[in-house]
């Protein structure tokens, strides 16, 4: 196996038993194999080679009938250079160590007594698929992300995805949208993404939050005024529905509107006309409103701080976005993200997650959602103080279950529950069938079954 027809290509063969070693070194003639018979001299070959795969049998001295110097040496290994592919080889008796291994990272496992030919094909496929994976990083780098939807989200969930959809249908239609959805879930990105994806593209797209701007300020925001309407009005300022002509508004957190400025707003959207505060002559305006909001508009509506029929003028499609935690698999998706965002800028030698960093994006509740995802990542690449962010860093606890849903039945709580627990795995393998299966307790044959079951993407 040589790489690109020159040398061949770099195995590191972690192994004390000198009849093996000679063993291995033989039956791998096509690979350039480097031997390594415990930690130390591991280390050093892997600074010298960077090998590309290691095989590594856990039990190395000075803990020979043990697995701690084997689970030291493939922690140092993943930290080192993290795209290594690490294949634990483990005694008979001793599939509980090697599962754990590859929740530690590891990318395979393969029982003693060794089987040369098994062995190889299992080295052979570690090669492709860092390959295949060294590409797609080169591709990344390039700008290339299958997970970019609607607005450039990234999501791989299909809760997400369907909303992306829907907003892409009503895109062309020239009807207000109301993005309904918690706080940091992305209805400003969505709103972006639906203009860019509209007839108004070359328009402008401005945006408002209504919630930031004082109450005795926010006509003149939206409205604009006359030269001389009030104190310090020095000039004529075109307010942001004005600004906005032929192209669209978003109205963020539009439950926060006082009502007589409420007034104003649903008359523009009946005649389509403005008056700047101190103008006497309606302004003819073309702008498409898209609003959103994070509070509870029918009780606002019963509680008479929100007008019906403001709500029915804004709200002719509502669009509700789900949560962070609801969305299963995009927490890792945009953990990676960010982290490939701000790691070169913030600290360079961060590469990737600890699977127990892996493990708590992806069960914490996230209740800023995706804004508090990724300040907690910003702030975990600045901390982080070797080459993959660790639970630690992220500053995160154990993460606890996640949310009841009501179901009619148990095939369909199972069901759900299947779904969320592949999507997970297919994340933190980043697609690797034999590891998803593995994190899952489960046979390749059977998550394929289930893939094409479920009508889920392998």
């Amino acid at each position: 196996m040589s790489d690109r027809g020159g040398e061949p290509r770099a195995l590191l063969v972690v192994e004390d038993d000198p009849g093996l070693q000679a063993q291995l070194k033989w039956a791998y003639d096509d690979y350039r194999v480097l031997i390594a018979g415990d930690h130390d001299a591991a280390i050093d070959l892997l600074r010298a080679e960077e090998p590309a795969v290691v095989t590594l049998d856990l039990g190395l001295p000075p803990d020979a009938d043990g697995t701690r110097e084997g689970f030291r040496l493939l922690k140092a290994i993943l930290e080192m250079k993290p795209d290594t592919k690490v294949i634990v080889v483990s005694g008979h008796g001793e599939r509980a160590s090697a599962l754990a291994a590859i929740a530690s990272g590891a990318w395979d496992f393969y029982q003693k007594p060794i089987a040369i030919e098994e062995l190889g094909l299992i080295v052979r496929r570690a090669f492709h698929v860092h390959d295949l994976e060294a590409e797609n990083a080169r591709l990344a780098g390039e700008g290339a992300n299958d997970n970019r939807v609607l607005g450039g989200m990234i999501t791989g969930a299909p809760e997400m995805l369907k909303v992306a959809r829907t907003i892409e249908r009503v895109a062309g239609l020239d009807v207000s949208v109301m993005l309904l959805g918690a706080s940091g879930t992305g209805k400003e990105l969505l709103a972006r993404g639906l203009h860019e994806a509209s007839p108004r593209r070359d328009g402008a797209f401005v945006a408002i939050n209504c919630a930031a701007i004082p109450e005795n300020l926010l006509e003149s925001e939206l409205f604009g005024h006359e030269k001389g309407a009030f104190t310090g009005a020095v000039k004529t300022t075109e307010g942001k529905i004005e600004l906005a002509h032929g192209g669209t508004l978003f109205l963020d957190e539009v439950g926060d509107i006082p009502l007589p400025l409420q007034v104003k707003l649903l008359r523009f959207l009946q005649e389509r006309t403005i008056e700047r505060i101190g103008g006497r002559k309606p302004i003819a305006v073309d702008t498409r409103i898209v609003c959103a909001t994070h509070r509870d508009l029918d009780a606002m509506i019963a509680a008479g701080s929100f007008r019906d029929d403001l709500y029915y003028r804004l709200a002719e499609m509502v669009v509700r976005i789900p949560a962070l935690a609801e969305r299963p698999g995009d927490p890792v998706l945009l953990a990676r993200h960010f982290l490939h965002q701000y790691a070169p800028a913030m600290n360079s030698g961060v590469r990737g997650f600890a699977p127990d960093a892996l493990q708590a994006i992806d069960e914490g509740r996230w209740p800023g959602n995706v804004r508090e995802l990724e300040n907690r990542i910003k702030r975990a690449v600045i901390m982080a103080d070797g080459k993959l962010v660790t639970r630690d860093d992220l500053d995160m606890a154990a993460a606890g279950d996640g949310g009841e849903e009501a179901y009619l039945n148990l095939r369909g709580a199972r069901e759900a529950a299947d779904r969320v627990a592949i999507r997970r795995a297919m994340t933190q393998s980043e697609g690797n069938i034999s590891l998803a299966a593995k994190l899952l307790g489960i046979s390749r044959p059977t998550l394929y079954d289930l893939l094409k079951q479920y009508q889920m993407q392998g």
